[in-house]
């Protein structure tokens, strides 16, 4: 392998899949839901992120809606 690679004279390429790549983002979640979701990734052998993801993806392509009900 080469000491030095020049990249200046490369041509760029836009990414085609840029729009199927993921987004970044911060969310807040309870302790006791990270853990729940890292133990079931533990089991399935995968990263607890991408099981969120699945989840929140099967969550929005079948429609599904949270029924809260608040016990007082």
């Amino acid at each position: 392998m080469r000491d030095h690679y020049d990249f200046d004279k490369m041509k760029g390429e836009k990414n085609p899949y840029l729009k199927q790549l993921k987004q970044p983002i911060t969310i807040r979640l309870d302790k006791s839901t990270i853990a729940y979701f890292k133990a079931l990734a533990a089991e399935m052998g995968m990263p607890y992120q991408n099981l969120i993801n699945l989840y929140l993806r099967d969550c929005a392509l079948n429609q599904k809606r949270l029924r809260l009900k608040w016990v007082s």
